[in-house]
């Protein structure tokens, strides 16, 4: 049997298996009573709700990976790769053109497989428990839309690694990471004001005491900044978020209306606080240059399995091609992947420690950065007591429950300039 296909099932379902055993050890590690530090901020029915929240989730999740993995390992095994790599070469176009049409009609099919979840999860989860505000009208313009930018941007992507793993020899691998690693910065600086208003409508923050309070804040830690947003979240879910975008002088601040409407002035400069942390201890340009590193380690050992022909043997492949080596990589890179990701999340929960103490301190006021992640924590249904594998493996922020007590440490404003 071909050892390529051992390795790659292997892969498959030991990533099931595990992705099973961490959802089950998390619903298990429901706590009845609630928390000390959420006496008076959490209704009890309403912890209850959380609980059945992520419960149901859980069950969705697991149904949808109980589904798709049984189907593509029976794909694999039949040989559905070569069928549709013959119908991408019956155009007769060329290799690049040909690769665009292999691995758009994967994505696609992958995308209709995972639509009826995605339309459980938004109109029967989220609405049973009062979130969404997605009309049926909306989710289909925000599909096609996300489709319809996936492809323009996935080609592009696409036709620059295939071109350069094809034209530059063994130096291809080396093109095409720094071809793509400049494409995300360029993306990093034209999403903010071309991509993300496809979605969403960004409105200036009016005049009151809100915007003068972090105007005078961002003043005060010499933040310079395009301004302050809000954005209409409201539109799909009542959840709530705030987040940055841009660099250097074109940063901009953008808060959920939801946010603004369900937190206090005092809460909402915190959040801000926090998020400006972020840049203030460097953060966003230490995961930029750990993407782009490992962005590297990734083509790199893509380069390593060009045109394998027992790595083509288990996807029962007729004919060697650069496209079908890049698509097939990707199943074997998956568990440096998962890998990776532990190490990153790691760093961005540490991270966001550092970021809570910078605004605890520099805002001067600890207690509003508590009572802000408390209000997040109840209106979103967060799960306050996550098994620490399912931290390990998937958050990429600390549970609320380790912020807050780290909060609660923070005393010298000196010690996170």
């Amino acid at each position: 049997m071909n050892l390529y296909l051992i390795l790659i099932l292997t892969i498959l379902v030991a990533t099931y298996l595990i992705h099973l055993i961490v959802e089950i050890i998390n619903l298990k590690c429901f706590q009845e009573n609630l928390p000390e530090e959420f006496v008076g901020s959490y209704d009890p029915d309403k912890y209850r709700k959380s609980q059945k929240y992520l419960k149901d989730n859980t069950i969705v999740t697991l149904v949808e990976s109980s589904l798709t993995t049984p189907l593509l390992i029976t794909f694999l095994v039949l040989g559905g790769f070569n069928r549709i790599d013959q119908f991408a070469r019956c155009f007769g176009l060329g290799s690049i053109t040909t690769g665009l049409i292999f691995t758009g009609i994967i994505l696609f099919a992958s995308q209709i497989i995972q639509l009826p979840f995605s339309v459980f999860d938004t109109f029967v989860i989220e609405e049973k428990y009062g979130f969404n505000k997605t009309t049926i009208r909306t989710f289909i313009i925000d599909l096609i839309k996300g489709w319809a930018l996936g492809a323009i941007v996935g080609s592009i992507i696409l036709t620059g690694i295939f071109w350069f793993l094809e034209s530059s020899g063994s130096h291809g691998w080396l093109y095409a990471w720094v071809a793509v690693s400049l494409f995300q910065l360029i993306l990093m600086f034209i999403a903010p004001t071309i991509i993300m208003p496809l979605f969403n409508k960004f409105t200036p923050l009016p005049d009151g005491e809100l915007k003068r309070e972090v105007e005078e804040y961002a003043a005060a830690q010499n933040f310079k900044m395009k301004g302050v947003f809000t954005m209409d979240g409201s539109r799909r879910s009542t959840k709530s978020n705030a987040y940055f975008t841009g660099f250097g002088k074109f940063r901009r601040i953008v808060l959920f209306d939801t946010l603004i409407e369900n937190h206090k002035v005092h809460e909402l400069v915190a959040i801000l606080a926090h998020e400006m942390g972020h840049y203030k201890k460097h953060h966003i340009h230490k995961f930029i240059a750990i993407s782009i590193a490992s962005t590297g380690l990734m083509f790199y050992i893509l380069s390593l399995f060009i045109n394998n022909p027992g790595l083509f043997g288990a996807f029962r492949m007729e004919t060697l091609s650069i496209y079908a080596s890049v698509v097939f990589f990707g199943f074997l890179y998956s568990p440096i992947s998962m890998m990776l990701s532990v190490v990153t999340n790691y760093l961005s929960r540490k991270f966001e420690f550092e970021a809570d103490a910078y605004a605890a301190a520099t805002y001067r006021k600890p207690t509003a950065m508590v009572d802000a992640l408390k209000k997040l924590s109840v209106d979103n249904l967060s799960n306050l007591h996550p098994h620490p594998l399912k931290v390990i493996l998937e958050y990429s922020h600390p549970p609320v429950l380790a912020r807050i007590q780290a909060l609660e440490n923070v005393h010298d404003p000196s010690s996170v300039r």
